[in-house]
């Protein structure tokens, strides 16, 4: 297979996507990692040399412009609702030395110094066309087996990531005084992943914060509905979920897919910044974080918040820290030794793609000086806070991730307590057995006849009654709606699942918890990424059939998948996790955990400036503007 190259120009700036020779076709399209190092070259773990310490530096900040030089004190509670307040406690930071979590540029300092960052552009080039084969299909091959030195190198960056993952643990201090916030929430993805964030925001308002939910704006009026602040990101969450979809991750299988993922990574990048520091876009009041709270796929949140001078907290539904104990759920591997390394490899493909993105918006925009193209890569939250948000019923929390990771349980919105369902469907419930939900939520479908009619069939095979979820890629298409169908749109899960015998869905993180939470069985018919590992989790723990590509979900496959998951003994590990589950409280745990990272000290936000005299203010903007500076004087 002959060498092809595409090339697309952003910013001046020119990026190259290889397509080596040699490659093996990978099924599912997902990272193989081939990880068949010699025994000389492995390098043990067991006894890494681990930094002890606590891992709080101290920032200078000299990219952004000086603020007011006024002080406030925080407002402060204890780690429970806001109604006690906690003794006030007045934290002064100079304007430009601030104590905050590790940034990303502090690690550097910490970690040797890569031979690889010394190469010249054209050698580093190659070498990600060595390392990396990229198919016209989508399909990445690594294999590091080929490069003995840039593996061992790889490899020995564990010493380094070992001070986050070995450090002493942390005893949680529950009495510890809490400021009242400014928390940016930075969500990119689909309402599967903005869903827990909303419901961790409205739990981080019960402290007394003052909370911004920013993604995309398809999900404005849903996060607005929950008496949360909104912002509006950039990327379009159906373009996002169509390019995954056809590109089955994240690599982009053609010259015309390179110029829509461009397009989507440029505008949710560029849209952070303001989403942390600009005012309400509908009252005009006043907001600048003093926090964030990040899912991975925001690429630029470690970076927004580095020119802040502010804590970064991540959340995320799917693993992205690196373990020995199971690959990243975006690759293979061979040896479980090759774990490990699967995230390191994952985390080089995403910054070797977004790279010249994120070092224009740090010199153009945040001021920063640019980062190198290996050094900066890896372990990309590996030094943050981080919480993962399912149940470790499903998934523990590996031995080898530290006191900085916790894994909280699902984080559960509970939109069905209010739903109120149409009476047609109530009675159409009501006069049979429980039906079978299937439904793919946000994910496209590039024929929704055929699979509305392979449906069909098996439910008419397994004599059994279906809900059919519309969704985004428009399922259900009829001429007439048989009488054991019904089709439904935009139903809360929560109240939906308890009314099914069992569910056949995509495999999001979010379906699958509501899923398992109401005791279903269920079958998973991934599309992409994390989908799979959800997949595999499920039928580990008997609780489904192995999970059915979409690609290859057929009659017979779907059918024998339905009788699977209609069996007594399905049935009771189903409704015996569900009990587990119900008795955890994620939302809870999350907030606990964000307010446990937080830094002993904590950057003040500027004074709110006065208007210029011949700034016009509409007389709403001018009323919250008032009320604005008289909450900061009743605060201070």
């Amino acid at each position: 297979m002959e060498n092809k190259g595409c090339y697309s120009q952003s910013n001046g700036i020119e990026e190259s996507y290889n397509i080596g020779e040699g490659v093996s076709i990978v099924e599912d399209h997902e990272i193989r990692v081939v990880a068949e190092f010699e025994t000389d070259k492995k390098v043990s773990y067991d006894n890494a040399a681990v930094n002890k310490d606590e891992h709080v530096h101290s920032l200078r900040q000299t990219s952004l412009p000086e603020t007011n030089s006024s002080r406030r004190g925080l407002d402060h509670s204890v780690t429970a609702p806001a109604g006690g307040m906690g003794t006030h406690k007045r934290l002064l930071v100079d304007k430009h030395d601030i104590i905050m979590s590790k940034s990303k540029s502090q690690i550097e300092s910490r970690r040797h110094d890569l031979k690889l960052d010394r190469l010249s552009q054209r050698e580093k080039e190659k070498l990600i066309a060595n390392l990396v084969k990229i198919q016209n299909d989508g399909t990445v091959e690594v294999d590091l087996s080929k490069n003995g030195t840039v593996a061992s190198e790889l490899l020995e960056l564990h010493s380094a990531e070992s001070a986050s993952f070995y450090a002493k643990e942390i005893i949680p201090n529950h009495n510890k005084p809490v400021p009242r916030l400014q928390i940016a929430l930075l969500v990119v993805g689909t309402r599967g992943d903005v869903q827990p964030f909303l419901a961790v925001a409205k739990r981080l308002q019960e402290f007394g914060h003052h909370v911004r939910l920013a993604t995309h704006t398809n999900f404005g009026d849903f996060v607005k509905s929950a008496g949360v602040e909104f912002y509006p990101l950039g990327g379009d969450p159906r373009v996002l979920a169509g390019y995954m979809a056809r590109n089955k991750g994240l690599i982009p299988s053609a010259p015309g897919e390179i110029s829509i993922q461009r397009k989507q990574l440029k505008a949710i990048i560029e849209s952070l910044l303001p989403a942390c520091t600009e005012p309400d876009v509908e009252t005009s009041v006043p907001f600048r974080a003093q926090a964030i709270i990040a899912n991975p796929p925001a690429y630029g949140h470690v970076h927004a918040a580095e020119a802040l001078g502010v804590p970064l907290h991540i959340l995320f539904t799917m693993p992205w820290t690196p373990t020995y104990e199971f690959p990243h759920p975006l690759a293979r591997v061979p040896q479980r030794y090759g774990n490990w390394l699967s995230y390191i490899i994952v985390d080089l493909l995403i910054w070797w793609g977004i790279r010249s993105y994120i070092n224009d918006f740090r010199k153009r925009k945040l001021k920063l000086p640019p980062i190198a193209y290996f050094s900066m890569y890896h372990g990309s939250i590996s030094h943050l806070p981080t919480g993962y948000m399912w149940s470790p019923h499903i998934v523990p929390k590996p031995k080898d991730w530290g006191s900085l990771v916790d894994v909280v349980g699902y984080c559960f919105l509970n939109l069905g307590s209010k739903y109120q369902p149409k009476g047609a469907f109530v009675e159409w419930i009501k006069k049979g057995k429980k039906p079978i939900y299937i439904g793919f939520g946000s994910m496209p479908l590039e024929d929704p006849c055929k699979m509305t009619s392979i449906i069909m069939e098996a439910l008419k095979d397994t004599e059994q009654r279906g809900i059919l979820d519309r969704g985004w890629g428009d399922l259900g298409v009829f001429s007439e709606v048989p009488g054991h169908i019904f089709l439904l749109d935009n139903c809360p899960h929560d109240w939906l699942f308890p009314q099914c015998s069992a569910v056949v869905h995509h495999g999001g993180a979010g379906t699958t918890a509501t899923g398992l939470r109401a005791g279903c069985p269920t079958t998973v018919v991934p599309f992409f990424g994390d989908q799979f590992f959800w997949g595999d989790r499920i039928h580990q723990k008997g609780l489904g059939p192995e999970p059915i590509p979409i690609a290859q979900l057929s009659v017979d496959a779907l059918s024998s998948a339905i009788r699977f998951m209609l069996q007594p003994e399905v049935k009771t590990r189903a409704m015996e996790l569900a009990k587990l589950i119900e008795n955890e409280d994620g939302v809870a745990a999350a907030v606990d955990a964000f307010h446990q990272h937080l830094p002993d000290e904590l950057p003040i936000p500027p004074a709110a400036s006065e208007p210029e005299e011949d700034e016009y203010l509409n007389p709403i903007q001018w009323l919250f503007f008032q009320i604005g500076n008289f909450c900061c004087r009743v605060c201070s």
